[in-house]
């Protein structure tokens, strides 16, 4: 009895705590520990590996949504996909006029983390820059 009573309390826990933030500034049920996210820099501007992060996700799966964010230092864009059941976005912002990072998160239909999902789709993205 009490370890049934343990174990749901455990589960609700989990079940509260289970939200992580997105790369596109909102929140996502999902188990709130393990790495999630893969990050890249390249030398392009951020029109193109934007471009690049978009085809990806249109060649891989189905494209979602796209928004632009206006912070005070400058402009980010956001991609969000479907990919094989998972929730993955894809974040672009300029680090400095010359370089822009990525930022690659895939989350599984069930809250789990897809680490490797997000490492392939940031390799194709650097593939695809050089196409």
């Amino acid at each position: 009895m009490k370890t049934k009573f343990l174990l749901a309390i455990f589960g609700a826990t989990l079940l509260v705590a289970g939200c992580v933030n997105t790369v596109d500034g909102h929140k996502k049920a999902a188990m709130p520990f393990g790495r999630d996210k893969i990050m890249g820099q390249y030398q392009r501007p951020v029109e193109q590996v934007y471009d690049a992060a978009k085809t990806v996700i249109v060649r891989s799966g189905q494209l979602v949504t796209e928004t632009t964010l206006h912070n005070t230092t400058n402009r980010v864009q956001t991609i969000e996909g479907r990919i094989n059941q998972r929730s993955v976005w894809v974040r672009v912002e300029a680090i400095d006029p010359k370089t822009t990072g990525v930022t690659v998160q895939v989350i599984t239909r069930g809250g789990g983390r897809d680490i490797d999902l997000a490492h392939e789709l940031e390799k194709e993205i650097a593939l695809e820059l050089v196409r």
